[in-house]
């Protein structure tokens, strides 16, 4: 099974931009990288008119969709229950790394990232799962090693200890 750290918080905290640096930094550093990004909000991958579009909308459970750059597989859901992310995360391919983005209520490891301008709980304290916070300035009292949000040396290098990638 692939090694797992989560980054979680609110809306705006600077999730996305994090993970982002993240696995650029990691890449950078000779590490495949895998994300996983939950979405409270139905998405799509293919638009309307599209081959894969219509294949779906006449009833394909799945679609592949694959060029010699890329390959997809869209899964319609239908009526079924949201998969886990342990359901997901055996579908991917053996990576150093999976960083998930969001799953904030899961049992894995995560960072807490806080955007200290607005006025969001903290999941540290509560949560046994976060490790670390990252934020855009001092975060308070909490016993976790607390990092800037911007220092992604410094968290990448936290990850690569915690994680055991080092």
């Amino acid at each position: 099974m692939n090694r797992v750290i989560g980054v979680a918080g609110f809306k705006n905290a600077g999730k996305t931009t994090l993970v982002e640096k993240l696995v650029t930094e990691l890449t950078r550093r000779g590490h495949r990288i895998s994300t996983v990004k939950h979405a409270h909000h139905s998405f799509d991958i293919d638009h309307e008119g599209r081959d894969s579009f219509r294949h779906r909308k006449a009833g394909a459970s799945e679609v592949a969709v694959v060029s010699r750059h890329r390959w997809a597989i869209i899964h319609e859901s239908r009526d079924d229950a949201e998969p886990t992310l342990e359901e997901i995360l055996a579908k991917l391919a053996p990576c150093d790394l999976v960083i998930v983005e969001g799953y904030k209520r899961d049992r894995h490891d995560k960072i807490e990232v806080r955007n200290l301008d607005l006025a969001h709980p903290t999941l540290a304290g509560d949560d046994p799962t976060i490790v670390a916070v990252a934020a855009n300035g001092p975060a308070g009292d909490t016993p976790l090693p607390v990092f800037d949000r911007d220092d992604v040396t410094a968290l990448v290098g936290f990850i690569e200890k915690h994680t055991g990638l080092t």
